[in-house]
């Protein structure tokens, strides 16, 4: 088996050792992104729904910039929903201010009925600079 080309972070949250994965890893021109949750540093998750959705985008912010890429460089988006009726506003608000104008990336919403403890989650495929 080659060996992962993993993307770490200086200072990582506990969910990435307590469940044994990676925050992204390169392959080809491609780097692919762990899901990524409204985690605090020691894994818990932000009690109310809008500021747990901007750290999740903070933290893949995170994890895109020790790659030394930003959220320009996505091209494909999942998300993960425990409630998308109640909850879709706000993740469009926030995803609107993080991707901006158009072109914007792929996207894939899924509602989904456990996400560990958390209520959204995402997860990003980006196109790695040459």
């Amino acid at each position: 088996m080659s060996q992962r080309d993993v993307i770490d972070l200086p200072q990582r949250h506990a969910l990435y050792d307590a469940h044994g994965y990676s925050p992204a890893v390169r392959a080809g021109e491609l780097l692919f992104v762990s899901g990524q949750v409204g985690s605090r540093d020691d894994g818990s998750p932000e009690p109310e729904f809008e500021p747990q959705v901007r750290r999740a985008f903070a933290n893949l912010g995170n994890v895109l910039a020790a790659a030394g890429l930003g959220f320009d460089d996505v091209v494909d988006v999942s998300t993960f929903h425990t409630d998308p009726t109640t909850q879709f506003d706000t993740i469009m608000k926030v995803k609107g201010e993080v991707f901006g104008a158009a072109p914007y990336p792929t996207w894939t919403a899924i509602g989904v009925t456990w996400l560990a403890g958390f209520d959204f989650e995402i997860k990003v495929v980006a196109r790695l600079r040459s």
